[in-house]
């Protein structure tokens, strides 16, 4: 898989924010299929920085209803990226 297949998009949310200002760890939704070796070196590829860590997690799709009828939100797989003391990623 290419880094631009591996990295969907950056997730963007207060507590993302404080986690990048705090603990300079990035969250990311990610393709399902990736494991933490490629979404280590996707995020090294594209936004030139260092990673320490990776954790992920399977978030399951939750359960919705449109008048009678029921269904479920898609699932994605979510990745947590500690990255090295200098550096840092520039989401906006």
């Amino acid at each position: 898989m290419e880094e631009h297949n591996i990295i969907i998009k950056p997730i963007i949310t207060e507590q993302g924010m404080h986690f990048a200002n705090t603990r300079n760890a990035y969250s990311f939704e990610v393709n399902k299929k990736a494991n933490k070796i490629q979404i280590r070196n996707a995020v090294e590829r594209l936004y030139n920085v260092r990673v320490l860590d990776v954790r992920t997690a399977n978030v399951r799709g939750k359960p919705r209803r449109r008048g009678r009828h029921y269904g479920l939100t898609r699932s994605w797989k979510k990745a947590v990226v500690v990255l090295g003391e200098d550096y840092h990623i520039d989401l906006f």
